[in-house]
């Protein structure tokens, strides 16, 4: 697996007001467990750079005031508004014991099913593995080649020599599907719907109405009959 080295400095626990003060020098606290003793310690945030932000999986060389410790993150916590790093756990790592990490994965290969009109729909991008720090891999490679519309593969299909996988064996990784198509219907216009600005007015065709009839609702009434003539 690929390492980083970073210089660190040591420090005592601290109080609230302390670690704050680290963080408003730009530094970040850290703690390191797993071995002997927990080590509280802390480095520039500039320093855990090309650590944080990268799909890469890292050991870690930290020199703490030249002490040597090899290490992983285990976890890290971001501020929930300007995403600065607030403070970082890392594992001690010795070459007897069994460490858990997530592995990257790296897709390869032009599926059959694309080139048919499918889409291949990849579900996560890391497994969680459990091996001894020589038998950690940089990443998992994932050839997809032959997958066909409808194939799909899973957790179970993949094998890391010399660790285990730490997944639920039926979890999909990716699959090829065909594409979700929108089809829009056009409306229809209602039977009996008038015609736009033609309201209250009669059927094209209709018979006219008969003398003596009371007008239609909405109709204008009709003219008076006009004087007969002597």
């Amino acid at each position: 697996m690929k390492s980083l080295t970073i210089e660190v400095t040591k420090r005592t626990a601290g109080t609230k007001q302390a670690v704050k003060a680290l963080r408003k020098e730009g530094k970040v606290p850290c703690v390191l467990y797993g071995g002997k003793d927990i080590i509280h310690f802390t480095a520039p945030e500039l320093s855990f750079r090309n650590l944080v932000y990268t799909p890469n999986v890292f050991t870690i060389d930290l020199n703490i005031d030249g002490e040597a410790k090899k290490a992983v993150m285990k976890e890290i916590q971001f501020h929930p508004v300007t995403d600065k790093i607030l403070h970082i756990d890392f594992l001690e790592l010795t070459d007897n014991k069994k460490v858990e990490v997530e592995i990257p994965l790296k897709f390869s290969g032009s599926p059959v099913g694309v080139r048919e009109g499918g889409e291949l729909r990849t579900k996560i991008r890391k497994l969680k593995v459990r091996a001894l720090l020589a038998d950690l891999p940089d990443e998992i490679q994932i050839d997809v080649s032959d997958l066909k519309i409808s194939d799909a593969i899973r957790v179970k299909d993949i094998k890391v020599k010399g660790a285990e996988i730490l997944e639920l064996p039926s979890k999909m990784i990716t699959a090829v599907k065909m594409p979700r198509v929108v089809v829009e219907e056009t409306p229809v216009a209602a039977e009996g719907t008038a015609a736009p600005g033609a309201e209250g007015a009669p059927a094209a065709g209709a018979a006219p109405a008969a003398p003596g009839a009371a007008p239609a609702a909405g109709a204008a009434p009709a003219a008076a009959p006009a004087p007969a003539k002597k």
